[in-house]
């Protein structure tokens, strides 16, 4: 899978993956609606007694009863309990108890790596989450790969043919994940211009968004080098890596918790390297987070890389240097106005 590139890929991913897990009708909704706004697809969001909602490049739409996008409340189709019922149905293989596990999480994964959000009744068994009944929402997000999404940034992390320890730094739904996974796959498979030879990577995809793994094999193209540590705590999953796999490098997404920032303490000092990601919109908000403040006061990253909604999904503001501060983006642009 190369990503939603064209009309004809997002036709094979809404034929076979996305709409077979929808009741026909609300299938037929989706399908009626003009395929220039469902190339830009990004999740399908129902909730019971409310309207049917698709979201195109961040911004939601109603759809009506004949399959136009709309606006106007009063035009929507309104999704009943039998709605969700049936398509929770569809999604849980009629088999809720083979997804309790994922169930936990409050999600789980389907064929293609789309991940499918759930929020009902919990219920608690020792104050642990035991499962979700009574589903009042769902949530269907598009798993989509961007190639090549990682080459502006690669010359940035990598250092006589090292790469360096990077942290990625974005708000929400910036493309984050997206860049850790180009990262992956180019580094895995290889960057012969920058002098990598493949390395072995160790990833630890907790939310399973980076892999997507389903069944247990990755539906993302994560590189021909890369062992995958899919459902896997972070800190956990570190430790197992370093110590059955030999990694070169590892990778994991959304660090945070004390035990995060000891088990990259424990890769980079064992002569690994890490890329990973945090939720912030800069250098100064992740340094607010205890446990990230450790890694950065310690010089542990060698680059941060800063990504912004300001242009639009996925651009790169800044690349800083640990020690200096620097953005290189700037220096880049400056030396090449100068002529240096």
């Amino acid at each position: 899978m190369n990503g939603i590139k064209n009309k004809k890929t997002m036709e094979h991913v809404l034929k076979d993956e996305i709409l077979p897990v929808l009741p026909l009708h609300l299938a037929q909704l989706i399908e009626s609606v003009d395929i220039k706004h469902l190339f830009s697809l990004e999740e399908i969001r129902l909730r019971t007694m409310k309207p049917l909602m698709l979201v195109f490049n961040n911004k939601d739409y109603m759809i009506t009863h004949d399959g136009k996008i709309t606006q106007d409340c009063s035009q929507a189709y309104y999704l009943t309990q039998d709605d969700i019922n049936k398509t929770f149905h569809f999604i849980s293989q009629c088999s809720v108890y083979s997804f309790e596990e994922e169930l936990k999480n409050g999600y789980i994964t389907i064929s293609g790596g789309h991940r499918v959000g759930f929020s009902g009744h919990v219920i608690l068994e020792n104050d642990v989450i035991k499962t979700i009944k009574n589903i009042s929402s769902i949530n269907i997000r598009i798993a989509k790969e961007i190639i090549g999404a990682a080459d502006k940034v690669l010359p940035y992390i990598i250092e006589n043919g090292k790469v360096l320890n990077a942290l990625i730094i974005s708000p929400p739904r910036a493309g984050k994940t997206t860049l850790l996974r180009d990262l992956v796959r180019q580094l895995s498979n290889g960057v012969e211009s920058l002098g990598v030879p493949g390395l072995n990577v160790g990833l630890v995809d907790e939310r399973s968004e980076i892999a997507c793994c389903y069944e247990g094999l990755p539906q993302n193209d994560i590189g021909i080098r890369t062992d995958v540590l899919d459902g896997c705590p972070k800190a956990k999953g570190i430790m197992i890596l370093l110590r059955s796999m030999s990694p070169d490098l590892i990778a994991t997404d959304e660090i945070g918790r004390n035990e995060d920032v000891l088990a990259i303490e424990e890769a980079i000092n064992a002569g690994v390297a890490i890329l990973t990601t945090a939720h912030g919109s800069d250098l100064d908000e992740i340094k607010k987070r205890p446990a990230i403040r450790k890694l950065v006061d310690r010089h542990f990253f060698d680059r941060y890389i800063i990504l912004s909604k300001k242009m639009g999904v996925g651009k790169i503001e800044a690349v800083l240097e640990s020690t200096t501060g620097r953005n290189l983006l700037i220096t880049e642009r400056e030396e090449s106005k100068c002529g240096c």
